[in-house]
């Protein structure tokens, strides 16, 4: 579905997110989204959470403008999606995706996707809060080095580090995030946990969780289950609630053991 174009025009007041009685369906049939709505503040950090095929994605989606609901608003910083310019919003809300590609290029030229007229100590400053100065440090041409030729290939988790560090160059007050360590390497997953903190610090954060584990410390958690929001709180909240999310800690906590004695 094209997003519709406005003759209106309004800018963000700051790094707002709010969501009113918000439906989507994606076939005119069964609605992915039902009467959505949720209010997030400049600099909190919130966490959809929930089964597969409940709706997480999809909100996301909607929050970033990549579809339009066919009923409700979806609004930054006070002002309609709608109504944001194009180049506007995509400067306002940077995405950082599971499965985040980099070009073939230079790392360098990776990097300043986020922002193309940054200067090489800002990349360089970019990628060290991203923890990413091993990777640099392990190829003698440093930023030079040209991913994806050569035999030059990077992890999943050194390409989500590399992602993260776009995302602080680029330095856009919101962040929308598909968990980035759900199938990163244990080696990798402390140095992207440090990474994220790094790029969440002022900004809005929206995110897609898989591992509960990272969650505890958002400022609200959103457990969507089949399109609808049926619990929503703090981490501690939802556990004293005894219902879908904290089922869900519990499973997860028994699937973490199971899977440490397995070792």
């Amino acid at each position: 579905m094209e997003p519709l174009v406005s003759t209106n025009t309004a800018r963000p007041k700051d790094a707002s997110v709010e969501l009113s009685n918000v439906t989507f369906s994606y076939d005119g049939n069964k609605n992915a989204l039902e009467n959505i709505s949720l209010h997030v503040k400049p600099g909190e950090t919130i966490a959809f959470v929930g089964p597969s095929g409940g709706g997480k994605s999809t909100l996301a989606s909607i929050i970033s403008r990549f579809f339009d609901p066919q009923e409700g608003t979806v609004r930054i910083g006070g002002a309609d999606v709608k109504d944001i310019p194009k180049e506007e919003l995509m400067n306002t809300v940077s995405f950082v995706f599971q499965n985040s590609r980099l070009i073939k290029g230079t790392i360098l030229e990776n990097i300043r996707l986020g922002n193309p007229a940054a200067k090489k100590e800002e990349v360089q400053n970019a990628l060290k809060a991203a923890q990413c100065m091993d990777i640099i440090e392990k190829f003698p041409k440093g930023l030079e080095t040209r991913i994806g030729t050569e035999g030059i290939y990077l992890s999943g988790g050194e390409q989500q580090r590399l992602a993260i560090a776009r995302a602080i160059l680029k330095n856009s007050p919101i962040i929308v995030m598909d968990e980035a360590i759900a199938f990163a390497d244990p080696d990798n997953e402390n140095l992207i946990q440090e990474a994220f903190s790094q790029l969440a610090k002022g900004r809005t954060v929206i995110m897609i969780a898989h591992r509960l584990s990272t969650v505890r410390h958002a400022d609200c958690i959103y457990v969507l289950k089949e399109g609808e929001i049926k619990e929503k709180g703090s981490f501690d909240d939802l556990n004293a609630m005894k219902g879908i999310f904290s089922n869900m800690w519990n499973d997860y906590q028994k699937s973490a053991e199971w899977k440490v004695n397995a070792i």
